[in-house]
């Protein structure tokens, strides 16, 4: 249930609603809105009737909320939530470019595709120190010296990084030197970790599961809200279908039904969708043209010597390309839908 308060309502009576609440053995969660604040009622078994709260003052309205997932969406929060990252918004009225390799394999390499991927417009950078493979031969990234490259990437070039966490026992470690945490597609139901990104205080960018449907990762974005981290972005990146001509199907028509759904900013992973670099372009003008709220590409000087998916890789005169065509897109729709 969602209880909403009047625009005139006091901080002491918002309190009171809060106090009622949990009073009642429920889980009380205070959403500010743009004209009123919001309070949302969690942990309840079954049914709760609002008759009670309708009469204390201050309370204009309570809502049911029908969705499984609460706090991801737009019946607890209409408006869009916008995650500010230094000076880069991610949601609603911005496109946001996350760009960079899939591995970070030395200081030269991330630094030189640092300087390429700024040049043509991203505004983060995303590199990994710790690589989930499908096989334990290969590539697994540099660990914490990974993440130590990330730290000078960003001295440099004031780009805030986006790396991923593997596991709880790595989880601190990575929190301390990205400004975002990325939990990827394998690990979007590791409630655990889900758990403890709750209590992060950085931004979380939650890939889609490979096969997880959207309800199942809206859950999975659940979690991490419900332990008090509401700075997540929705990523997805294509799910596993039986076709041989890309590496994952990517769902667009996904993007439309989360904007709907959930007031959370979703971006587009084209590069794992495609997994073959002549296919990436066009997703991301897709993705763009669909609504999505950004995207992160991956992009490498010398993709032929690349230790990680050198094959989806754009090189820096194509991903230039790339920025180029989708910003145009996002314009045209922006003027478009005035």
């Amino acid at each position: 249930m969602l209880i909403v308060m009047d625009k005139k309502a006091t901080q002491a009576e918002i309190d009171t609603v809060i106090a009622v609440i949990k009073q009642r053995g429920f889980t009380a969660r205070p959403i500010p809105g743009g004209e009123r604040t919001s309070i949302g009622i969690l942990n309840n078994k079954g049914h709760v009737d609002g008759s009670p709260f309708l009469g204390l003052p201050g309370v204009k309205d309570a809502i049911n909320v029908t969705r499984p997932y609460k706090l991801v969406s737009r019946e607890f929060k209409h408006e869009d939530t916008i995650i500010q990252i230094g000076d880069v918004s991610i949601g609603s009225g911005n496109l946001t470019i996350i760009a960079g390799p899939c591995a970070v394999e030395s200081e030269y390499q991330a630094l030189t595709i640092a300087e390429h991927v700024q040049r043509s417009g991203a505004q983060l950078f995303r590199g990994g120190a710790f690589k989930p493979r499908t096989s334990p031969y290969s590539f697994q990234g540099l660990g914490e010296e990974g993440l130590k490259i990330l730290a000078k990437v960003r001295e440099k070039t004031g780009m805030p990084v986006v790396t991923e966490v593997m596991d709880m026992e790595n989880m601190d470690l990575v929190t301390e030197y990205a400004d975002v945490i990325q939990i990827g597609t394998r690990n979007m139901q590791n409630f655990s970790l889900l758990r403890k990104a709750g209590r992060a205080s950085k931004p979380v960018l939650l890939k889609r599961g490979m096969a997880a449907t959207i309800d199942e990762w809206l859950m999975a974005a659940e979690y991490i809200m419900e332990g008090g981290n509401s700075q997540v972005i929705l990523c997805e990146r294509g799910v596993r279908t039986f076709v041989h001509h890309s590496r994952n199907t990517l769902d667009l028509s996904a993007v439309s039904v989360v904007v709907k759904e959930s007031h959370l900013p979703i971006v587009v992973d084209p590069s794992h969708a495609a997994g073959q670099r002549d296919q990436v372009i066009p997703l991301s003008r897709a993705a763009v043209a669909v609504g999505a709220h950004g995207l992160i590409v991956e992009v490498h000087h010398a993709p032929e010597e690349a230790l990680s998916d050198g094959a989806q890789s754009l090189y820096p005169d194509q991903f230039d390309r790339m920025c180029r065509q989708v910003r145009s897109i996002y314009n045209d729709l922006k003027e478009s839908n005035g």
